[in-house]
């Protein structure tokens, strides 16, 4: 079941989108998103050995300039946000141990989720069921790394529970990039009356003086891609790196809590009504040279900020009768609002780096949304109609306290109205043909304004990006056991948001004229009997600039955007459940760097990886244990990049070949 592209239960083979859902398998060690989602086609999922900036992920192109966190792909837990406002996101706070399944949505019909371009990823969690039960999940492996994991669920009555308590931790594959990660979660599922459903969920994550590894030069990485890049000003300590003098370094907490009100008025009518809130904390230490500090404008090498978010979601769903078929319509309308009290301090007191020094930024920053919208569905016969209309329309404010390197108070209000149209139709009962298309509206996030060229101040001069969106598409079951997704799209962008400059962690932002995206996506799934199943994903696309600007010429691709990616999997499982194995296979295309395309892009790879697992059963007790070695040609190769960086610093290694394992013991009461 999926539910991303229309708000309402359907099959995935039934919808006018291309939308995959994948499980969240126990054979890995559930941290990084990007162990499910690699077998997505349209979709780049990159663990950048580097827990102080989260994954990279891109969908279709969107989202690869975000210098961290996630950006141009929207995310959802559960119905409830997990980006803010402005459309900035942390995949980080998805909690895996929990998950049911992830959904992802790319393409035309992710308009109707606002502010954002490329996709929609949302993470559905399980709901308590059956007798309680108590599951501890031990696993280990390469480069100090370790999970412990502890799970309480059950259901009495109409009241079903999850608990969930985890803490990772490791040393880093790459110089300065070790992590200690906790995280909490809490499900409350109650059906009080019959037809209603209330959900109750809250979460947290901690990090703590997370280590910041930043990226290297080619030079560097060639020489070793482990190693950290030299302080070159660094006259005292010449073969000290840029990460170890200033100590670069991140801390993150994170709380969060929202409630999910299903009723059913009939057995036409729905109504949802969904409420969050929460607070994050961050302190960031960034690697700038002293030199670079003196201009009175720049706002330090420390971020400090405490963070307060909340919002709501009202939607009422009816179903009546017409012209001979069924009309599905949903109406509704979100709220979202963050507030940020940011301060900003040099990162060194006289001669010690890395400590945070005087103050040289000081403000209040707010962002909300407000954004009403609709979709309809017609579904007679061999035809399915659909189209929705949502009005975005974001506001944000600055507060600036410091004023004496000028006041970058002011505000800026964005607003975009999204129209999506998509049509099905059924050719025969295991083959459907579509086609859709909407107008997308991609605003600058926070981050994105707060520097405007080197050492400069807020940007009131970013614009939005705005693009249009156009698919085919083809879904067919070619019997019980295979089926084939294919897509075929484009997107058109005008003022396309790019990276300026970026140094030592801070990256500034501006418009870059038009670009275009085409491409196709492929997925396969088969079982062959005797356990045997293979998957295949398989995305080209060609994202270049439709015009150029600057030094930019016409036709250069776009930075961070692989021009194809694969993953193929075979995969064996004996029929009692008690044995299985798989080989993975992932390449990558070469990636560029920064707009021009002149400095050296980070070349194409593949890799395969191999894994195994074993069950077992004995009374109320279940074991499992599973062992995966990955990157099993031990290549060596960059995993991820860093777009427009001012010092060349692009590149972040990729592990070569590394092991893990790890056990589960669950008893059932």
């Amino acid at each position: 079941m999926v539910v991303s592209a229309t708000r309402t239960e359907h099959a995935s083979f039934d919808v006018p989108a291309s939308i995959d859902a994948v499980k969240v398998d126990d054979d890995n060690l559930r941290v990084n998103a990007s162990e499910a989602l690699a077998a997505v086609p349209g979709l780049v999922v990159q663990n950048r050995q580097n827990y102080a900036q989260d994954l990279q992920i891109s969908s279709r192109g969107f989202g690869a300039r975000s210098a961290f966190g996630v950006r141009g792909v929207h995310l959802i837990t559960d119905g409830i946000p997990a980006s803010m406002p402005d459309g900035q996101g942390q995949a980080a706070t998805f909690n895996l141990d929990v998950a049911e399944r992830i959904e992802v949505l790319r393409g035309p019909y992710s308009a109707i989720y606002g502010n954002h371009a490329g996709g929609v990823i949302q993470l559905f969690t399980r709901e308590g069921d059956g007798a309680p039960s108590v599951e501890l999940n031990l696993a280990g492996g390469s480069y100090g790394t370790h999970k412990t994991d502890v799970t309480a669920q059950g259901k009495q009555s109409n009241i079903g529970y999850v608990l969930d308590a985890s803490r990772f931790d490791t040393d880093g594959y790459r110089a300065h990039s070790a992590a200690t990660r906790d995280q909490a979660y809490a499900r409350l599922t109650l059906t009080p009356t019959e037809g209603a459903k209330l959900n109750i969920i809250a979460n947290a994550l901690r990090q703590n003086d997370t280590q910041d590894a930043l990226g290297v030069t080619w030079a560097t990485y060639q020489r070793d891609p482990r190693a950290g890049e030299i302080d070159s000003t660094d006259t005292q300590s010449p073969k000290r790196t840029l990460a170890d003098r200033y100590n670069t370094r991140k801390s993150i907490n994170h709380k969060q809590i929202g409630a999910t009100w299903e009723q059913r008025l009939s057995s036409d009518d729905r109504l949802r009504v969904t409420a969050y809130g929460g607070n994050r904390e961050v302190v960031q230490y960034q690697a700038f040279s002293k030199a670079f500090q003196a201009p009175a404008s720049h706002s330090g090498g420390v971020v400090d900020f405490e963070r307060d978010f909340s919002g709501a979601d009202i939607n009422w769903s009816h179903v009546n009768a017409l012209a001979g078929g069924k009309l599905t319509t949903t109406a509704g309308v979100e709220y979202g609002r963050s507030s940020d009290a940011r301060q900003g301090y040099e990162n060194f007191i006289g001669a010690t780096f890395g400590v945070k020094g005087a103050l040289r930024r000081d403000e209040d920053d707010k962002v909300s949304n407000l954004d009403p919208y609709l979709q309809t569905e017609w579904d007679a016969g061999a035809w399915q109609l659909s189209a929705g209309l949502r009005h975005s329309r974001v506001k944000i404010s600055v507060d600036d306290h410091f004023l004496s390197n000028g006041n970058d108070s002011g505000s800026l209000s964005y607003s975009h109205t999204t129209p999506v149209l998509g049509v099905l139709y059924r050719v025969a009962p295991l083959l459907n043909v579509y086609a859709s298309a909407a107008r997308g509206f991609e605003t600058p996030t926070l981050n994105e304004l707060f520097y405007s060229g080197a050492g400069g101040g807020f940007n009131f001069r970013l614009q939005p990006a705005y693009s249009t969106h156009v698919e085919t598409g083809v879904k067919a079951r070619l019997d019980e056991r295979t089926r084939i997704n294919a897509a075929l799209f484009q997107v058109k962008t005008s003022d396309e948001l790019v990276v300026d400059s970026a140094s030592g962690g801070r990256t500034s932002y501006r418009n870059g004229g038009k670009t275009l995206r085409q491409g196709v996506e492929l997925s396969l799934d088969s079982s062959w009997g005797y356990g045997l199943s293979t998957r295949l994903a398989l995305t080209t696309l060609r994202a270049v600039y439709d015009e150029g600007y600057g030094n930019v010429l016409k036709g250069s691709r776009l930075p961070g955007v692989p021009n194809a990616n694969l993953y193929g999997e075979l995969a064996w499982k004996e029929s009692a459940g008690r044995f299985g194995a798989a080989l993975e296979a992932v390449a990558v295309g070469k990636i560029y760097v920064e707009d021009s395309n002149v400095d050296q892009p980070a070349s194409g790879y593949g890799v395969l990886n191999a894994r195994v697992n074993l069950g077992q059963q004995w009374g109320g007790w279940r074991f499992k244990q599973f062992a995966r070695l990955n990157n099993l040609l031990d290549k060596n190769y960059v995993g991820s990049v860093i777009v427009g960086d001012t010092n060349k610093r692009y590149y972040e290694a990729a592990p070569q070949r590394n092991w893990l394992v790890g056990a589960s013991a669950l008893y059932q009461f």
